[in-house]
């Protein structure tokens, strides 16, 4: 199965060396690009889904500070901790995936499955249990934006299906804050925010998987730009079984339950 989903030939996911320089990138950079992941066919049947489900789309327009927290009444409105920013964005939830969307046979795959644990460093990845999470597909036409923030999980796994003509950078700044020791580095925010401090971006053309790990590491999409709209896969796994995203969440990004 894996053989007509992925270019093996490019990425050989059963090495355990590849594997192991995988983990050490990932780790040393904050983020894994691998290149021209998908075989050409299976892109083309995923941009010809995602064209076909759009409809289907639930767009939001949301304003929240970098820590998707709620804002700090005992903080000035212009504090990094209670900036807003916006995230524009609309998308087709798990349940508009058909069963042999070559999206679902990604997710669902063995070999593929071991080699996230692999690089990860996790045991296993389960499915979420609620219908909608578990596979996205984000569209953002012209002037949507996803607005800088940290994630709340320790890594999120992307597949660039359709990219813009302009816009749609994946902008980041490696290890801004250490989250497990609670650390929230206003001044570090404040600087990006004020464009003060230079950010890094990742170079992503259609069909790249992007590994990442977001819940330290500050991150945006800026503004798509032009007629060709941005299409982006979000493979969501737990490391454990039984997760559902919470009934509020699901109501904030799909519109319903």
């Amino acid at each position: 199965m894996s053989e007509s989903l992925i270019r093996l030939d490019l990425h050989p996911l059963a090495d355990h060396n590849w594997r192991e320089r995988c983990r050490t990138q990932l780790n040393q950079q904050g983020a894994l690009v691998l290149r021209q992941f998908l075989q050409p066919a299976a892109l083309q049947a995923i941009i010809e889904e995602g064209n076909a489900q759009r409809h289907l789309a639930y767009h939001t327009v949301s304003k929240h500070n970098v820590y998707l927290m709620k804002p700090d009444e005992a903080l000035s409105a212009d504090h990094p901790r209670n900036r807003d920013v916006i995230s524009t964005k609309g998308c087709i939830t798990d349940d508009a995936i058909k069963a042999d969307s070559p999206l679902r046979l990604l997710y669902n795959d063995a070999l593929f499955q071991s080699f996230l644990c692999d690089v990860l460093g996790e045991a296993a990845l389960y499915p979420y249990a609620d219908p909608l999470s578990s596979i996205n597909l984000h569209y953002a036409p012209h002037g949507q934006e996803l607005g800088w923030h940290f994630d709340n999980s320790s890594f999120a796994i992307t597949l660039l299906v359709q990219k813009p003509l302009a816009g749609g950078v994946f902008q980041y700044v490696k290890d801004l804050r250490d989250a497990d020791a609670g650390e929230m580095n206003y001044d570090g925010v404040a600087a990006v925010l004020d464009q003060r401090q230079p950010v890094d971006a990742l170079a992503i053309d259609a069909g790249d998987l992007v590994l990442f790990r977001g819940r330290n590491s500050l991150h945006r999409v800026t503004p798509t730009e032009g007629e060709v709209t941005r299409m982006l896969a979000v493979l969501a796994y737990n490391t454990a079984p039984g997760i559902a995203l919470s009934e509020t969440a699901r109501m904030t990004f799909y519109g319903r339950l």
